[in-house]
């Protein structure tokens, strides 16, 4: 097993050119112990919740960043905790539900000590029999670096992490854009997927495909838009922002609502310039926000392993909602842009062929559409490919591998 100190001479050389990337680094399953290290334990920000999915005090949901199971919880003051999800004893996992409320207290079930929904300990049988030095103040369950923004709760298992406003930078507000605008969100349910490929097949996926692989984007005219952007920044985080054609009834669909657009001209249901369309940004290293059309959607994103990746798609609503409206978003989220919606099925076949193939010749992948050598790749048309190499730059300096010379 590679350690965080990993000889990374180990691995053949990064390729020279910018817009290459060694297959490799997709599926070798020592790399991906280092991954863990460097990446989801590394100076980055990791979406965990939205506010919508914790309303009541109690509330609470379980999630794993890289191998770290951590328990985000609304305590009983109102306040939003990120803990690690284990008793401060013996490490045994506190709570195993997705999602649930507890009523003022955690138990644990192997010596069943007892924590308030601050994470203070409040009890441990056979206390009186513990050495002498015994403090329950030491035995707190540990909390991870939080940061908030709109609702969104992000989670840093790293010290030297930048503020979470810096580390946004230039994509914070199209990330409130697509939160809603004010981030007032209600939650109306998930789809959880597993997919059977590495989680950087998953997230290398490139807008250039949408109107090449979908056959739903040629049936429905989405596929000649133009006007749209991409905003990539040097940290991997990024944005796309597409524009797509006024709706037209189509045979192919019984309902048509199914792709209507009702925002209007609110600026919490797009961002500036785009009255119809989609902003999609990415917050590295995998976590994807959609807002397309009248979908509100976050895909909350960890890897299993070096060859699964599980998403939960989660829907929502905004709270100024009438009944109506949320009926309709729930129609547009669960057929159109989920694991099996009718715009996006292709995609798991795709992530799938592509992890079958990796131990194939050439040894790299190439980004080619909007690529020229020496060009600003970090503003972009909606629908090239050469920006991905800015998120694959990360990925190299995270992870500590030189390039090979030109």
């Amino acid at each position: 097993m590679k350690s965080r100190d990993a000889d990374l001479r180990a691995w053949p050389e990064w390729p020279a050119r910018f817009n290459e990337v060694p297959k490799w680094a997709f599926h070798d399953p020592a790399l991906y112990e280092l991954e863990v290290e460097r990446i989801f334990k590394g100076p980055l920000w990791h979406p965990v919740a939205h506010d919508a999915e914790l309303p009541q005090p109690g509330d609470f949901k379980t999630v794993t960043v890289g191998r770290t199971p951590l328990l985000v919880l609304r305590g009983d003051d109102g306040q939003v905790r990120v803990f690690h999800n284990a008793c401060t004893h013996r490490a045994t996992q506190l709570v195993m539900e997705f999602r649930g409320r507890r009523n003022g207290e955690l138990e644990c079930p192997y010596h069943r000590w007892l924590f308030d929904t601050a994470g203070t300990l409040r009890a441990c049988p056979g206390e009186a029999e513990f050495p002498p030095d015994f403090e329950r103040a030491d035995y707190d369950l540990r909390q991870a670096r939080l940061a908030s923004y709109y609702g969104l709760h992000f989670v840093s298992l790293n010290a030297d992490t930048p503020p979470l406003h810096e580390w946004l930078g230039e994509i914070a507000e199209p990330v409130r854009c697509t939160l809603g605008y004010d981030g007032r969100l209600k939650l109306l349910g998930y789809q959880k997927v597993i997919y059977q490929s590495n989680w950087k097949v998953y997230v290398d996926n490139d807008a250039f495909h949408a109107p090449l692989l979908h056959q739903a984007f040629r049936m429905l005219g989405w596929h000649g838009a133009e006007g749209g952007r991409q905003i990539r920044m040097d940290n991997g985080n990024m944005v796309i922002e597409t524009k797509v054609p006024p709706q037209k009834q189509s045979p192919l669909l019984r309902d048509g609502s199914v792709i209507g657009y009702r925002g209007g001209d609110q600026p919490r249901n797009r961002s500036p310039g785009l009255q119809t369309g989609s902003s999609l940004p990415l917050l590295y290293p995998l976590v994807i926000i959609a807002n397309h059309l009248d979908v509100f959607s976050i895909r909350f994103a960890n890897p299993v392993g070096p060859d699964q990746v599980a998403v939960h798609y989660t829907y929502f609503a905004h709270q100024d909602d009438d009944e109506e409206m949320v009926r309709h978003r729930i129609r547009q989220s669960s057929n159109m842009l989920g694991p099996s919606g009718f715009v996006s099925l292709e995609d798991a076949t795709v992530f799938e062929r592509i992890q079958n193939a990796l131990e194939t010749e050439p040894g790299e992948t190439y980004f080619l559409k909007g690529y020229r050598e020496g060009a600003d790749l970090h503003y972009s048309k909606q629908n090239d490919e050469g920006p991905n190499a800015l998120w694959w730059e990360a990925y190299r300096r995270l992870m500590g591998f030189g390039r090979a010379a030109a």
